[in-house]
This record gives structure tokens, C-alpha cells and sequence, in this order.
């Protein structure tokens, strides 16, 4: 694996698709068990989930690591979705949750 160039926050499909590349062999104990989880847990694809992290920065103000959350998570409802924007202890109104719901959803 190479050395850490940089540092930010991406989503599972992403870290999928990355851990994809290398032989499972030559992987630690922890990148063995992170890409087995990303591998049943990821519900887009790499290119699919970043889009739709950038999208969320973009179009609803969210910060990376808000976008990832949801990109990861995907909420359908807005109930669920209220129930991750609620511990981030910001107001977010109804229109801009909408929209998090609208690309949330695409794709599914």
C-alpha cells in the first residue's frame, strides 16, 4: 500500500474500490476486515458515491464529513434522514432536507 498523501473523508464505495486494488494477501489485518465490511455494506458504487458527496457539499451547504455520512447511510425517509441530522446540532431546513433526500435517492 502506499504511504498517506493526503487526508479526507470518503465514502465506503470509495474505500471499497481503493482496497479493491490490492491483494488481499498483502493486507493487513485491519484493511482484510475494512474491505470485507465496505464489501457487504457499500450501497453505490465508487464513482455513483462520490458524485453524490460532492453533490451534498454543493447543493445543501453539508460539510465532507456530513456528506459522507449520508452518501454512506442513503436515508428514503425523511424521518431517517432527521434522525442523523439531529446529533449534527445545526438547523437544516426543510427545503435543503428535501434535496439531501432527492440525491439520497437516486440511483436506488
Amino acid at each position: 500500500m502506499e504511504e498517506v498523501r493526503a487526508r479526507r473523508p470518503i465514502t465506503a464505495a470509495e474505500v471499497r474500490e481503493i482496497l479493491g486494488t490490492e491483494d488481499p494477501e498483502s493486507m493487513d489485518q485491519i484493511q482484510r476486515w475494512t474491505y470485507d465490511y465496505v464489501s457487504k455494506f457499500a450501497k453505490a458504487d465508487a464513482k455513483s458515491a462520490a458524485g453524490m458527496r460532492q453533490r451534498l457539499v454543493k447543493e445543501c451547504g453539508l460539510t465532507e464529513e456530513e456528506a459522507v455520512e449520508l452518501a454512506n447511510i442513503r436515508p428514503t425517509t425523511m424521518a431517517e434522514l432527521r434522525s442523523f441530522t439531529f446529533g449534527w446540532k445545526k438547523l437544516i431546513l426543510a427545503e435543503t432536507l428535501g434535496r439531501i433526500l432527492e440525491i439520497t435517492g437516486e440511483g436506488s
